[in-house]
């Protein structure tokens, strides 16, 4: 079997979803963990950016990864999903598509419209369509970030489209791969809160998967380097039954040394020469007490501003026609009980409570409570 073509044989064993004898040939177990690990730095930052718009716990467990094609999914999973069409435009060539359950996409929808999430008792509307073509954009070009960071090259993408797909053979309509072509499926659990206990699906065309392999392992054509595979082993962690394999100590330093030992013979061999690295001792920054003393002359400018104090009894309302009927002697009740404290307004905005007091002939209020800031707007 060549590297692009498969055999008659293995045709018929896809088709028949048999992957025991080609999956190996298609995608071996480390370009698998690589792929997962992929897919796992990509929903992590993912389900951060979730949780901002949901304001939902949000979990995505790491992902399994396999060889499948939509034939085979459509038998598993019957009932219409929510699509998403994720193309990347800058660092990786191609896309895929991201498979949501239509209920999930509902959920999503009325959190981020403000809802409690569970006014999903209706029809996928323009409206969800729109809401989680917007969070997708959020959760992967946050993921971009960090796939930036990981392959060592600016990653970008298209705005990504929504919308409808349901996986039977006869409705399917996606130019991205054929219906039974080898497919890698890359599945993650998410748990939103106490709303979403679900699955998302990652479909990546197998090309494009292999491309993404290779060019984290530094293999593509494009990326040159001499460094032995065994010394790129040693230097990778792979993942194993979702947990990183353990290194003593020794193991480790072994690891690296071989590592470095081989990358200053490379050095040595090319004429490479690193400039001396300067370190020095960090000094702690002092602190300028210039800025206490502008607050505190900025505080000096406005002492001598007049302020109006008022001191309030209560308050009551009346028509126009009882206040027209007042005159000496009439009483009119306030809504303050007896004892009650009294509201003390500064230019009137409501800062603090009092009693009254009497000075010598005159009266005075005696302050019994400074109002917190929060109070003071929710009086005003």
């Amino acid at each position: 079997m060549t590297d692009n073509m498969l055999s008659q044989e293995e045709i018929d064993m896809l088709l028949k979803g048999n992957y025991d004898n080609v999956e190996e040939d298609m995608i071996n177990e480390i370009e698998k963990d690589a792929l997962g690990e992929i897919g796992n730095i990509s929903m992590g930052t993912a389900a951060t950016t979730l949780f901002t718009l949901l304001g939902q716990k949000v979990v995505i467990t790491t992902p399994k990864v396999s060889i499948t094609t939509i034939r085979e999914i459509s038998e598993q999973y019957p009932i219409p999903f929510i699509a998403v069409n994720v193309k990347y435009k800058q660092g990786l060539k191609g896309a895929n598509l991201l498979i949501l359950k239509s209920h999930d996409v509902k959920v999503i929808t009325d959190l981020m419209m403000g809802g409690t999430g569970r006014n999903v008792d209706r029809d996928i509307n323009e409206m969800d369509i729109s809401a989680i073509s917007e969070a997708m954009n959020q959760m992967v070009g946050s993921s971009c970030t960090s796939l930036s960071e990981l392959f060592s090259n600016l990653i970008d993408i298209d705005p990504p489209k929504a919308f409808q797909i349901d996986l039977k053979e006869g409705n399917f309509d996606i130019d991205i791969f054929g219906y039974d072509e080898p497919i890698v499926k890359v599945s993650f659990k998410m748990v939103v809160g106490d709303l979403i206990d679900s699955e998302i699906m990652q479909l990546i065309p197998l090309n494009f998967a292999q491309d993404m392999v290779n060019q984290l392992m530094g293999n593509n054509e494009s990326t040159e380097t001499n460094i032995d595979v065994s010394v790129e082993n040693e230097m990778l962690t792979y993942i194993d039954d979702n947990k990183p394999k353990e290194l003593t100590t020794d193991e480790n330093n072994k690891s690296f040394k071989q590592a470095f030992s081989q990358i200053n013979n490379l050095d040595k061999e090319n004429n490479i020469k690193h400039d001396p690295v300067n370190v020095k001792k960090y000094e702690l920054q002092q602190f300028d007490t210039n800025e206490n003393k502008a607050y505190n002359e900025s505080i000096e400018l406005i002492q001598e501003i007049p302020i109006d104090i008022t001191v309030e009894l209560g308050r009551t309302t009346r028509k126009i026609g009882e206040i027209l009927e007042y005159g000496p002697g009439t009483i009119i009740e306030l809504d303050k009980l007896l004892g009650e404290a009294l509201e003390i307004f500064a230019n009137g905005k409501f800062i603090a409570k009092g009693e009254v007091v009497v000075i010598d002939d005159n009266f005075g209020v005696r302050i019994t409570d400074i109002v917190s800031p929060s109070k003071r707007i929710s009086k005003n």
